[in-house]
């Protein structure tokens, strides 16, 4: 009775144990669900950092309205590089460089400035057009925007000595971010839109329109 006993409990044991085939259909399954959820979070991660420096970027563009019409003084948003990162600052002395002291925003992950208005072509995205607008078009990276000493928004003329910083502006603006997903080498896009009357919002690319 006893030895019968324990070839049952062996067999038990046999039983309840994973053979090396199902070991495998299970780490396969595994793979593949990680093959296919791994780049969407990749994605939607890099989606969230790019709409972030978006949102800290209009607001550095909201405070420097309010500091001009503050102390009645034209200010204006400029672009460099800190420790590798792309930042947005306050000119505050108009000398075209950051001075600490100076109210700044680091871009966050891979998020960095467009050269220009997307193309429409080669995988961008057409350029934002602002609903309604009665202006020619709109000024994009390639322009420097301003404040006024009133809180209006200008286009920041530097080819003139002193800068020019006229108003009403003729366009409205859009600053584009870009944002390289990781893994898929595919780029987000985000832009900050200035009316003419100086609000700020932010857009984004979806792939088909912005919104």
């Amino acid at each position: 009775m006893r030895m019968d006993a324990k070839k049952s409990d062996m067999r038990r044991g046999r039983m309840n144990g994973f053979s090396l085939l199902e070991v495998l259909i299970v780490v396969f399954v595994v793979m593949v669900v990680a093959a296919i959820a791994i780049p969407n979070v990749l994605l939607a991660v890099s989606n969230i950092r790019l709409r972030a420096s978006a949102g800290d970027l209009a607001g550095l563009m909201q405070q420097t309205r309010i500091m001009s019409a503050k102390n009645n003084t034209v200010y204006s948003v400029r672009y460099g590089t800190r420790g590798g990162r792309q930042v947005a600052y306050i000119d505050l002395n108009g000398n075209g460089s950051f001075d600490t002291g100076e109210p700044l925003i680091e871009f966050s992950g891979n998020t960095v400035a467009a050269s220009g208005a997307p193309s429409g072509s080669g995988g961008q995205p057409s350029a934002y057009v602002l609903a309604g607008d009665t202006g020619s078009g709109s000024f994009d990276n390639t322009n420097i925007l301003g404040f006024t000493g009133r809180g209006l928004p200008c286009n920041y003329d530097t080819s003139t000595t002193p800068p020019t910083c006229s108003t009403p502006p003729a366009k409205y603006f859009v600053f584009y971010m870009t944002s390289t997903r990781v893994g898929s080498g595919g780029v987000s896009w985000a832009g900050v839109v200035v009316t003419k009357a100086g609000r700020t919002k932010i857009v984004t690319w979806n792939g088909g329109a912005w919104n």
